[in-house]
Formats: structure tokens, sequence, C-alpha cells
């Protein structure tokens, strides 16, 4: 498997384009000079990592409670965050100042650890992307369905049950992930991440603004507990487990992030640590806010979307705004996710038959207002079945706090733990049984156990509500 095409991942260090002679403008290494800074490195972070995941933060937080649910969020946070510096370290290898650099994730794991576990890292991401790609897929159609039922409860009542089907919204949004498919490096145009990181900041805020603003009214009584929803009220003891580990994993799931590319002076390890520290210490204190404010103000009857379970009913236009935020940045967050999936496929297949015209071949088609468009069938075919089957798998498991869960548990402990503490004691030689090189090992170990517990969570609730779910069935 060439796993070095993979591009991104929950610590993406982007790859920059064009070589050069080593003059101004580029790198000691003859790439390009990046150009990225603490600043933009830490602003990239908090955009990459407050976006679908906020949503179910305080679902998550009221299964556990005022005590464990926001001391798990600061552990998760934590957790990132010294992984993150030992991943900073190993940017350089085998130095961490001087050595030769690798620009993505899975260049690093091949220079330090190779073999074997560069082929299982690969495996690891694809599966997180693909998992992604289904999660958005469900995410997107919910915020859409959401408009469509907030605009009814605010002509016909709140009591009115306003059904509607997720799976028509599923194939609309198939349908624009077909055509965008299509666009050569559509996930590199510059406009996007602008556009995503408005949209998450704009659908957080709202969500974040709608509680404080429930908080402070002081209407009806709600309940909440040092220990979350309460057995034999609110759910059985088995419930109650199996949700507590869910929890864990949609926050796993909303710690997934990103690294920038930066300048070579200072030292890029320390500017990645500093960026790291900014970054996630910002986005625990937004997530902190979002879950606690979200609980204040829902109680142990907290939706598993606070925006598209409707906690909230009026002011229904700027609900509206909020999902329709949700759905564009999504949009754009599937090609981001989707486009090193069909880079790696597309490669391989040239590799594999190289002789082949259906593969390999571009034909020059003209469209009216846009000029000359180059179709690849290959391509075109296999980017459509890809989206087709996506579309497919959400539509039968149309689960959000199920699937945030499930992808968050298997993506944490191999990217965002393993893999980190692995390279960093390769590369620094670590003495095997030294004090560090054991504790390292226990914190690998109590992760893997805790994304163990949290996907068997997952699985037992995407079971549990594919019982009471009849696809292609009007839903609520």
């Amino acid at each position: 498997m060439n796993t070095d095409r993979f591009q991104r991942n929950s610590m993406y260090i982007e790859t920059p384009e064009g070589y050069g002679d080593g003059g101004k403008n580029f790198d000691d290494d003859g790439r390009e000079k990046r150009t990225g800074t603490w600043v933009t490195a830490s602003a990239h972070i908090i955009t990459a990592v407050i976006g679908s995941g906020v949503l179910s933060l305080a679902w998550a937080i009221a299964q556990m409670g005022w005590v464990a649910g926001p001391a798990v969020l600061f552990a998760f946070s934590f957790i990132t965050y010294f992984t993150s510096t030992l991943l900073a370290d190993c940017y350089r290898s085998p130095d961490p100042v001087t050595g030769k650099r690798n620009y993505t994730y899975s260049q690093v794991v091949r220079s330090i650890l190779g073999g074997r576990k560069f082929q299982l890292c690969g495996l690891a991401q694809y599966i997180n992307l693909v998992g992604v790609t289904i999660g958005y897929t469900i995410t997107a159609s919910i915020s859409m369905v959401a408009v469509k039922r907030s605009n009814c409860f605010h002509k016909h009542g709140h009591e009115d049950k306003c059904y509607t089907s997720n799976n028509p919204f599923m194939i609309l949004f198939a349908c624009i992930q077909i055509v965008l498919s299509q666009i050569p490096n559509f996930h590199k145009l510059s406009w996007l991440s602008i556009v995503a990181a408005v949209m998450s900041f704009a659908y957080s805020s709202i969500g974040l603004g709608l509680s404080i603003a429930k908080v402070a009214s002081g209407g009806e009584h709600v309940r909440t507990s040092l220990t979350g929803v309460q057995v034999g009220v609110d759910v059985t003891g088995s419930e109650k487990v199996w949700r507590t580990f869910q929890a864990i994993g949609d926050i796993a799931f909303a710690y997934a992030y990103s690294n920038d590319t930066l300048k070579s002076s200072p030292a890029e390890n320390k500017v990645m640590k500093r960026a790291s520290l900014i970054g996630i210490l910002t986005t625990t204190l937004f997530y902190v806010l979002c879950g606690t404010l979200g609980y204040a103000a829902f109680g142990n009857d907290a939706p598993g979307n606070f925006l598209t379970g409707f906690g909230f009913y009026e002011p229904f236009w700027l609900i509206d705004f909020a999902n329709v935020c949700i759905a564009v940045h999504l949009v754009g967050a599937y090609q981001v996710f989707c486009q090193p999936i069909f880079g790696f496929v597309e490669s391989w297949s040239k590799e594999k038959w190289p002789e082949s015209k259906f593969v390999n071949v571009d034909h020059a088609v003209k469209l009216p207002l846009c000029g000359t468009f180059s179709v690849n069938l290959f391509r075109m075919v296999w980017r459509t079945i890809y989206v087709i089957i996506t579309a497919v798998i959400a539509m039968l498991f149309p689960f959000f706090n199920d699937f945030l869960g499930l992808i968050g548990s298997l993506s944490f402990w191999p990217l965002t733990v393993y893999f980190p503490i692995e390279m960093y004691i390769k590369q620094s030689k670590m003495q095997k049984f030294s004090f560090t090189w054991t504790w390292l090992k226990i914190l690998s170990w109590v992760c893997l156990i805790v994304s163990i517990i949290s996907a068997a969570g997952s699985i037992q609730g995407l079971a549990h509500d594919l019982k009471k779910y009849q696809p292609f069935k009007a839903t609520q």
C-alpha cells in the first residue's frame, strides 16, 4: 500500500508545492519557503478543530454530568496537546531541529518507524477519512432537515410532529458532491478554508449564544446533576454505561485537529508547540463553554445535536441560518476529506494499468460559460461511485451521535496517541523500561482501552438505533 500519498489526518502537516534551487523563496531542502507563524498555525488549528463535533458536546456532558463531563474534556485536551508536542519533535528527523523535514504525517511515520507500522498508519488514516465523509453526509442532511422542520414548527406550532425524511436531503448532498468531486484540486481552493472557518464559527457561536440566552431567561426548570442522566429516571443502568462510553467517543471526535506549515526560524518544533498550546487552549475553552452551557440550558434532556434536536425553536430564522452554515461548511469539508482517497486510488490505478485509456486519458470538454474542462472517464466513474456508496451507508445508519462517536473512537488512539508516542520513543532513542518509556507506554495503553470501550458504546448505540429505524420511511 503506497500510503505516502495520503494527504489528511487528525494531525495533518500540509505538503508545500514547488521545488527550487535554494533561492530566497525556497527553504534549505529546495521546497517552496513556508510562510506560517505561530499565529497562523494557531488559527489553523482552531478553525480545523471547531467543527461539527461541537454540536454533540452538550449531549456528551449530559451523559456524564458536571464532574466527569468537563474532566473528560480537559483530559482529551491535555492528551492531544501533549502528543502534539511529541509529534512536533518528529517533524524533522533524526534530529528535531536540524534533521530532514517530513511534510506529511505518513512521511513522518515512514521516516521514523517504517515497515508494517507505516502501512498500519495509512490504513488508519483512510478508515478515518471514509468514516468522516459518511459522518458529514449524515450531519449535513440532518441540518437540512432541521431547516425544513424549523419552518414547519414556526408555522404549525411546536406540538406538530413535522415528520421529514433525511433520505431526499442525503441524495441532494450526494448530487452536489458528485459535481464538486469532478473539479480538479477543489480542496485546495484558497477561499474554501475561509468559508469553512466562517461557517464553523458562525454555527458554533449561534449555538453558544442561544444556550446563554436560554439559561439567562430562567424559563422552564431543567434537571442537571453531578453524575449526568439518572439511572431509573432518564435511562436504565446499562444505557447509562453505554451512553457514557459513546459520549467519550464524541469528545474524541471533537479533538481531531491539524498542523500547519511554518517558517524555519525559529525552530519549527518550538513554533508548533506554541501554536498547539494556544490553539488547543482556545478550542478547549470554547468546547467547555458550549458543552457546559448547553447542558445548563437543556439539562439531562440535552439533544444529540443541539441545533437540530430542537432544544431551540425560536428565533426560527436564526436556527435556520445556523443549520445552513453547517450544511455549507460540510459541503466543502467533505471534499477536503475525500480528495486524498481519490488521489490515492487514481495514482494506484495509473500505476496498475499504465496502458489503459479509460484510466489515463483526459478528454477536453467545452462547457458553456466555463470554458474547456478536462474529463477523465475513470475519475468521473470512480468518484461518483464513492459518493454514492457513502450516501447509501449514511442512509442505512443516519445516527449522528453514534457515528461521530465511532469515528472518534477509531481514529483517536492510533493517530493522536500511538504513532506520536512510538515515533518520539524511537527518535529520542529512549531506553526500554526507563521511567519515561514506562509512563508513555501506560498512557498509550490507557488511551487504547478508552478507545475500545467508546467504540463499543457507539456500536451498541448504532445497533440499538438500527432496531428502531426503518430506512426510506419518514422519520421525525
